[in-house]
């Protein structure tokens, strides 16, 4: 007499024994795939209503299946819904309490389907659902970093390049290259939605199905632009996560950048930023201390997230079509870079509203570092007509008189600069102030408050 099976009874008519409890821990992803709940019942109502139309199950066979995955949802959402290890995921999870719900009726609902095209239909969905919620989420910093910028039109700080002073610009241009960064961030997320919009569901395990089902119907119904063309490709493919995960990658690179820059600006040596108390945190054993830890936290989490990215990419190199196990690693990684991002985001918007920017530090330090010396050497070519490499050599030999007198450039009398460029008159001094420089970069784009103004009613007109 044949042993009767131990194992799983869902797929396990022909094993003889139950696997291992280490097996079992191992095989098993409901701790973390339990979130794909909502869209699995989604997806799954749908096919068995496409079935349904079809005539592949009954209409009564439909109607039951269909009221036992709303009273599964009901459950799950009111926490009262028991999920088993030895089911393995949300997908075995949920047909098993079918099966106590309206009985061996519930086994027709696996039709023309495959736990392969099933969890990529449900993953599909909820990354898409996970990039919308992102996508508002960098809105709402959009708009704290536009509403910041708007307050802070005319005032001026350093401008930097190698972090050394380079030439003044203002606060709200500067806060504006942010809105840019993060603009293409969600270009990005909406180019990841477009290419995941293609729906698996029907491929089955990887070659599709001989039931009569309708790939379009089930597709239109879900949301999706199109079934996906090629059933191997439709269970294979991660490509989406890996577009999800670069773009939270890259997004949480520009969010490092400005914490980083919060870090530096929050600094005693510099306090060009006070970071209000809701994002900061004191010292166990020195009770002076203000730390920015929030934006030192967004900053570290950036390792987190790109880690997922390159995570995946090593999980998916070396796996030949169509399903193996090892794509069950795809979701605690996109889970992870989902729940970071959002927190991060969350947080910046805290302290980008929150930030007060020091005014009078910001433009004393915009005067040091010979930051107007460009605007001397732009004065030489437009009024003396001078080639710029040679106003270029003579304002690098003014600076070098103004750093022995240990002064700034307008400070220099008009007989010190003649002695170095015999030509120069006393009109040199109206470009070599902060504001004049500042108003002076005029061109599209530039730091002058009137460009700045420009782009912020660009970007009113794109966040409102």
């Amino acid at each position: 007499m044949v042993k009767k099976a131990k194992s799983n009874i869902m797929w396990g008519a022909r094993f003889y024994n139950a696997p291992d409890h280490i097996m079992k821990s191992i095989n098993a992803s409901i701790n973390f795939d339990r979130r794909l709940y909502k869209h699995d019942i989604s997806a799954s109502i749908i096919h068995a209503e496409m079935l349904v139309k079809n005539e592949i199950i009954s209409e009564q066979t439909g109607i039951k299946i269909v009221d036992g995955l709303q009273t599964i949802l009901q459950e799950i959402e009111s926490n009262n819904f028991d999920f088993k290890v030895d089911l393995e995921d949300i997908h075995m999870n949920i047909e098993a309490r079918l099966y106590e719900l309206i009985g061996e009726e519930a086994g027709f609902l696996h039709t023309a389907r495959s736990r392969n095209d099933q969890v990529s239909t449900d993953f599909r969905l909820w990354t898409r659902d996970a990039v919308d919620e992102l996508i508002q989420q960098l809105e709402n910093l959009m708009k704290a970093f536009l509403k910041k910028a708007e307050a802070h039109v005319d005032t001026i700080m350093p401008g930097f390049t190698h972090l050394q002073v380079a030439q003044p610009t203002t606060f709200g241009h500067h806060l504006l290259a942010y809105l840019e960064m993060l603009s293409r961030d969600i270009n990005r997320f909406q180019s990841t939605r477009l290419r995941l919009n293609e729906c698996p569901l029907g491929a089955a395990a990887l070659a599709g199905t001989s039931f009569a089902i309708n790939r379009i119907d089930t597709s239109t119904r879900l949301g999706f632009d199109r079934p996906m063309s090629n059933s191997i490709d439709a269970v294979s493919d991660r490509d989406f996560c890996l577009d999800f995960l670069s773009t939270c990658a890259i997004c949480a690179t520009h969010l490092s950048r400005f914490a980083e820059e919060l870090v530096i600006w929050t600094s005693t040596q510099f306090n060009f930023v006070s970071l209000s108390d809701k994002f900061s945190t004191g010292s166990s054993i020195m009770p002076q201390k203000r730390n920015p830890d929030a934006a030192e936290l967004i900053r570290g989490k950036v390792g987190r997230v790109t880690g997922s990215l390159v995570g995946l990419l090593s999980v998916l190199k070396g796996l030949p079509l169509a399903y193996s196990k090892d794509l069950q690693e795809d979701k605690e990684c996109v889970f992870d870079a989902f729940d970071t991002m959002s927190l991060c985001l969350i947080a910046m918007t805290g302290m980008v509203s929150d930030l007060k920017p020091n005014e009078k530090i910001l433009r004393d330090a915009a005067k040091d570092g010979f930051s107007t010396a460009t605007d001397l050497a732009d004065w030489l070519v437009r009024e003396l007509g001078i080639p710029f490499r040679e106003s270029h050599n003579i304002t690098g030999r003014i600076v070098k008189l103004a750093e022995k007198n240990k002064c700034k450039l307008i400070d220099l009398d008009l007989e010190s600069l003649q002695t170095i460029e015999e030509n120069i008159s006393s009109k040199i001094f109206s470009v070599l102030t902060v504001e004049a420089s500042v108003a002076s970069r005029d061109s599209f784009g530039g730091t002058s408050p009137s460009q700045v103004r420009i782009q912020i009613s660009k970007w009113k007109k794109r966040l409102f």
